[in-house]
C-alpha cells in the first residue's frame, strides 16, 4: 500500500470539484441507525479510512449492511449482537476510532448497556469524554471504568429525562446524549448544546425517525423521548472543510476553481473569513467561484491592529480549518496571528512550512503569527511526514505551491478525511504520484 505523496508544485490548477459528504456528520448518524430495529438509508457517505471503519463496526455487531451505490448505503438493525462488545475484536476495532464512542447513546438507550474501549484517532485530551458518561448518568446510567482493560462501560434499566447544563459544548458529547435521551422516558434539555450543522442534521434525521426534538439550531435543546423509531431516509451534508481547503488550495496556487454544490447557508462565517485574507471568491447558487489572484492581501481590524483568527465552537470559525488558513496566510500580503484555543498540538506542523520557507513565529502550543510573503520568495518542496488529517492536507497546500518536488509520508492520515484526494487534484491539473 503507497504511503506516500509525491508533489511537484508550482502547477497552475483548474476546473471544478466537489467536496465529499461530511466526515463528522457521518460518523455522528452512522451511529444513529442502531436506533431502530427498521432499515435507514443513508446518501453522499464518504468513501474514507474512519467512515468505512465505522462501517465495518457497525456490520460487526450485526447491522445489515447493503451498498446501494457509490456513497449510498441501506442499515438494518433489527439484530444486534450485544455479545461482541465482550470481544477482543471489538476492542480493536472500536479502539481504532474516536468516532466509535457514538454507538454508546443508541446502545445505551435502545438495549441498556454500551462499552467502549478508549478511542483512537486523533490524539485528543483526556477531558473531551467526561461531557458523554456525565450527560449518560445524569439520564439514570451507571457509569464504569476497567482501568486494567481501559474500557468505559455504561448501563440503566431505563433511561429518564433531565435538564442538564454541559461544561463544553462537545460536538460528540452533544450527540451522543440526544441519541440516549431519543427513547429516555420524559424530556430532556441540554443547555450549553453543540448546534454545528452536523449537530443540526443529526437532529432532522432523529425527527424524521419519529424522535420529538425541539430547539435544533441553538444551544438548548429539548427532547421528549419515545417508545420506537422508525426507518428514515438521509442525506448528508458537503464537507465544509473540504470547501475551506479548496479555497486555500486556489489562493496559494493562483488558480481558477470553481467548488460545486457547497451548501453555502451551512458553511458559517468560513467564506467571509478567506475573503479577510484577501480571497477574492463569488457564490453562484450553492457553488464558490474562486478567481485566479496573483496577490491578495490580509485584512486588519478597524483600528489598524493586526488580524486574529481563532476557532471558536459553532457558529464561530470550525478548528479544523485553522491549518488551511495558516498555510494560506503564508503567501499573502500583510501578517495574521493564528489562535489554535481548542487543541494545544494543531500547529506544531508549522515547523516543516518553516522549513519550505515561510515566515511563521510559534509564539507558543496554541499561537502562531504568520509574515506573509505576498510571493516575493515561493515556499521550496521538502520531504516531510503529516501529522493529523488536516495539517497533513495543510502541508499538501503548502506543497503544490510550491517551487520543486515534495514528498508526503504518513498520507494514511490524509485518506482518513479525504476522499481520494489524489485522483480528484489531478484533474485539476495537480502533479501528485503515491509511492
Amino acid at each position: 500500500m503507497a504511503n506516500s505523496f509525491e508533489i511537484t508544485g508550482g502547477q497552475q490548477l483548474h476546473g471544478e470539484i466537489e467536496p465529499q459528504g461530511a466526515k463528522n456528520e457521518a460518523l455522528q448518524i452512522l451511529c444513529a441507525v442502531l436506533l431502530t430495529d427498521e432499515k435507514v438509508t443513508i446518501h453522499n457517505i464518504p468513501d474514507i479510512r474512519d467512515v468505512n471503519k465505522l462501517i465495518d463496526l457497525l456490520r460487526s455487531l450485526g447491522v445489515i449492511i447493503e451498498k446501494l451505490k457509490h456513497g449510498s448505503y441501506t442499515f438494518q438493525s433489527d439484530n444486534i449482537n450485544l455479545d461482541f462488545l465482550k470481544t477482543d475484536d471489538f476492542i480493536r476495532q472500536a479502539g481504532s476510532l474516536r468516532g466509535s464512542i457514538m454507538i454508546a447513546g443508541p446502545l445505551l438507550s435502545r438495549f441498556g448497556i454500551a462499552c467502549v474501549p478508549k478511542p483512537g484517532g486523533d490524539k485528543i485530551g483526556r477531558r473531551r469524554l467526561d461531557t458523554h458518561f456525565i450527560g449518560f448518568q445524569n439520564l439514570g446510567a451507571k457509569f464504569d471504568f476497567d482501568s486494567h482493560t481501559k474500557i468505559f462501560s455504561v448501563s440503566a434499566k431505563k433511561l429518564k429525562g433531565a435538564y442538564m447544563l454541559l461544561d463544553e459544548a462537545s460536538v460528540t458529547g452533544t450527540a451522543n446524549i440526544i441519541m440516549a435521551a431519543a427513547l429516555a422516558e420524559g424530556t430532556t434539555t441540554i443547555y450549553n448544546a453543540a448546534c454545528e450543522p452536523y449537530i443540526q442534521q443529526l437532529c432532522k434525521m432523529l425527527v424524521s425517525m419519529g424522535a420529538k426534538i425541539s430547539g435544533i439550531g441553538s444551544n438548548l435543546l429539548s427532547i421528549t423521548g419515545v417508545s420506537k423509531m422508525t426507518g428514515c431516509t438521509h442525506t448528508m451534508l458537503p464537507d465544509m472543510i473540504e470547501v475551506g481547503s479548496f479555497i486555500g488550495l486556489a489562493a496559494m496556487t493562483q488558480s481558477e476553481i470553481t467548488i460545486k454544490n457547497c451548501s453555502v447557508p451551512n458553511l458559517g462565517i468560513i467564506p467571509s473569513t478567506f475573503q479577510r485574507l484577501g480571497i477574492k471568491l463569488e457564490i453562484k447558487g450553492d457553488d464558490i467561484y474562486v478567481p485566479a489572484q496573483k496577490n491578495y492581501e490580509i485584512d486588519t481590524f478597524i483600528d489598524g491592529s493586526i488580524l486574529t483568527i481563532a476557532d471558536a465552537i459553532w457558529p464561530g470559525l470550525t478548528p479544523d480549518l485553522l491549518s488551511v488558513i495558516l498555510v494560506t496566510a503564508t503567501q499573502a500580503n500583510g501578517t495574521a496571528l493564528i489562535h489554535q484555543k481548542m487543541f494545544e498540538s494543531r500547529l506544531f506542523f508549522v515547523d516543516k512550512l518553516i522549513d519550505m520557507g515561510a515566515q511563521i513565529i510559534l509564539c507558543d502550543p496554541h499561537r502562531a503569527t504568520v509574515i506573509g510573503l505576498n510571493r516575493k520568495h515561493s515556499l521550496k518542496g521538502i520531504e516531510m511526514t503529516s501529522p493529523d488529517i488536516r495539517a497533513g492536507v495543510a502541508l499538501l497546500i503548502a506543497a503544490l505551491s510550491a517551487k520543486g518536488k515534495s514528498i508526503i509520508h504518513n498520507i494514511e492520515q490524509i485518506d482518513r478525511g479525504y476522499e481520494r484526494i489524489d485522483e480528484r487534484l489531478i484533474k485539476l491539473g495537480a502533479h501528485i504520484k503515491r509511492i
